[in-house]
Order: structure tokens, then sequence, then C-alpha cells
């Protein structure tokens, strides 16, 4: 481009800009003096004026990102791949990374950070058109660390104000059963181990529901309950010989990585399957533990919602005591069982009864931690004597209604 002026060594008029790398220099095209270098500069005008402007408004950094720009489109692409995503998902998920990188937020941001935005960009995308991907499988991908990955994912959503819904337990499902290795036949697993992908996944959609149902899933991680459902699910289909064989086995022939809360899942699964076998008038019979209830899962998931309420019924004793029908004669005892024992059966005196069953509650408030030792009280704490006035931003945590009464009542006698 040519500029004004003249060459102060030839006098020359021709004079050119030449960009060496992302600074201006002018140069004389005849004779190749330079004129001018070093020079940052933004626009035609300060270009014009050779006034020199601070490196973060020059044309050099407006380089350095698009650079920055092309290198994330591309890796947001090589995922898009990776994964078989559809081209519009593609689409979305670059314009998401083009919109980020123009935000300051994004700007000064470490470099680790940047390469984890693609990838965050995508999981967007995917959680919007309700296509099963997990926050895990892209961390595997870019080897990336999850509690990293999840600040950009929070800084991410928050800054161009999107709206991602949570990842649905069918689908988690799904995706976490497709990459079995046991629904594929293959030298190194046992013939009676390869299982119909199609009824493992209902099998297992339906334990995550009673899991669901039974408050084993809130406010936990999803992957061992699916991990535990799945299991179980793998074993009630053919329990002859797969029982015998572990979860740790069980994992290592599927090639998924075994969770540590898995195990107490999966004992919470048997506790509640074991509850609800004891409904069953055909299995009052058996003996049944926590290996031999795997067999009749299809039976306890077919009566699911009949027997929760017989098994985790509420206490009707507590029910009259809140409500004073408690105190009458007539009414006897809050234990007296409504379902009698039947006689010469070997479990009768373990089964539940319904008038003694515990209500259904989370296992929190079933089996609380134990709290941590109370400090010494104070000096100024010693002093309070409980009438204090209390606050207004206070008084709402101290007010309880009738049903949250007696839902802590009912708490509180069996923790």
């Amino acid at each position: 481009m040519a500029a004004r002026g003249r060459c102060p060594e030839c006098g020359s008029a021709s004079l050119v800009e030449d960009a060496h790398y992302a600074q201006q220099q002018l140069v004389c095209a005849a004779c190749g003096c330079v004129l001018s270098e070093g020079l940052l500069t933004t626009t035609y005008t300060d270009e014009e004026h050779l006034r020199e402007v601070a490196y973060s408004q020059s044309t050099g950094q407006k380089e350095q990102l698009s650079r920055c720009l092309q290198r994330g489109i591309r890796r947001v692409q090589d995922l898009c791949k990776v994964l078989k995503l559809p081209a519009a998902f593609e689409e979305t998920a670059v314009s998401y990374f083009q919109r980020a990188l123009e935000l300051p937020a994004f700007h000064l941001v470490s470099l680790e950070k940047k390469e984890l935005l693609g990838g965050c960009c995508v999981l967007v995308t995917c959680r919007q058109r309700r296509w099963p991907l997990t926050m895990g499988t892209v961390c595997s991908l870019l080897y990336a660390k999850q509690e990293l990955f999840a600040s950009v994912f929070l800084s991410l959503q928050r800054e161009l104000g999107l709206s991602v819904p949570a990842l649905s337990l069918a689908d988690l499902v799904t995706t976490h059963l497709s990459s079995f290795r046991l629904l594929q036949p293959s030298a190194n697993i046992p013939a009676p181990f390869l299982e119909d992908k199609e009824q493992l996944v209902a099998r297992t959609m339906a334990i995550v529901e009673l899991a669901s149902d039974t408050w084993l899933v809130t406010g936990r991680h999803p992957v061992p309950v699916v991990t535990a459902a799945a299991f179980l699910a793998w074993q009630s289909l053919r329990p002859g010989p797969r029982l015998s064989c572990p979860l740790a086995r069980f994992c290592r022939l599927a090639g998924v990585e075994l969770p540590p809360p898995a195990q107490l899942r999966l004992k919470e699964l048997l506790e509640i399957l074991l509850a609800m076998a004891s409904q069953l008038s055909w299995l009052r019979a058996f003996r049944l533990d926590k290996r031999t209830v795997v067999k009749h899962v299809g039976d306890l998931l077919q009566h699911r919602l009949f027997l929760l309420k017989r098994a985790f019924s509420q206490q009707d004793g507590l029910e009259q005591q809140d409500t004073g029908l408690g105190d009458s004669p007539a009414q006897g005892p809050p234990s007296s069982p409504a379902v009698p024992q039947q006689q010469g059966c070997p479990s009768a005196g373990q089964q539940q009864q319904r008038g003694t069953l515990r209500p259904l509650l989370p296992p929190c408030l079933l089996q609380p931690r134990k709290r941590l030792r109370a400090a010494a009280p104070s000096a100024a704490g010693a002093a309070v004597t409980g009438d204090e006035p209390i606050s207004d931003s206070e008084i709402e945590q101290y007010l309880r209604s009738p049903e949250e009464i007696r839902a802590f009542r009912k708490a509180k006698a069996w923790s």
C-alpha cells in the first residue's frame, strides 16, 4: 500500500508500508530505506500519522487472536469428528467458541483453559440438543482435569448466558452402556457373559428408576449408580453363570473403570430388593440373601410400585401419635402387625411387617454421619441466655409447618 511523503535519502515518492510480523514499516521502494519501524498501529489514521499505540490495541494483538481463533476452531472440528456429531452440532459449537473469544473474560485466561474452551462449547451444544455426552468423556479426550474443565464450563455458561439442561439418567445409561465390551463378541470375553444391548439397557433403566424412587440417586454422582444398576441387570438376565462374577471383574470385562462408590450403591440396591422381596408371597418360603435375590429382579421390577408401597410405607403408629389417635386403647399398640406371619415360614421371624416398617427416607437421614465434637464455649458464648432477639433474616429458618414437624419426628425416631 502506497503512503504519502518522500524518501529523505533519494527523494522518491514511492513509499510502501510493509508488515513485518505484526509491526508496520514504512519503506522506500526505490532505495530500500526504512523510514520507520517498530510502530504498532491499529487504524489507517494511526498508520498515516505514525502514531504509536499500546500493543493490546494494535493489529498484532488482533492477528494473535485470529491465530488463536483458528486453532480453536480446528480443535472444535476435530473433537466433533471424533465424537461423530452431526454437521449442525459442529456449526453451533464453532459459533459458541467464536462468541466466547470475543469476550474480555477469555482474553487473559491461561493457555490450558483456552484449550478446554472448545471442549466446553461442544459439551454445551450436545446438552442443548439432548445428545448423550458426559463431561468425563470430553475430559478423557482432552486429557483434562474435571475440576478445571468444570470451572471453564461454568464460566462459558455464565458469560454467554446459555441455558444448559442437565443430562438425564436415561441418556447417561445409554451412553455409558454403549461402550461396554460385553455387548460385542470377543476372544477375551466368555460366551455366557455376552449380553444383548437392548435387553441390558432396558433392565438397567428399570433398576435406575427404582434407585431414583428410593432416594439413591438424589445428590449423588450418577455414574456409580448406573454402574451398580448395570451390574445387577447383567446378573439378573442370566444368573446361572454370572452370580459368581464380582463387580470388579465385571468392570474389567466391560472395559470401564470401577468408581469407588459403586460398591456402596450396589449394597443399597440389594437392600431395597430384599425389602421388596419380603412382600411377595411366593418368595417368602425362600431364604433370600443379597446374592440369591438377583434371580428374582425381573419379578420385583414388574411389581415395583406395589412392593415399594408395602415395603416402605409410612409408619401407622407414628402418624397416629402425631394426630392424637395413638392414645386410644381401641387402636392397640402401634407395633401390632397388619399382615400376620405365616406358620412354618423359615424367614417368618425376619419378615418386615407393615406396622414396624421404616418410612422411605434418603440414606443421609437413615444413617446420618457422625457430627464433629463441638468446641468449648467461649466466654461470650457462655453468657447467651436464649432471650436474645432473632433478626428478620434468621427467623425463617426456625419456622416449621405441621407437615415438616411430623416428617422431622419420623426421621428422628429412625435416626
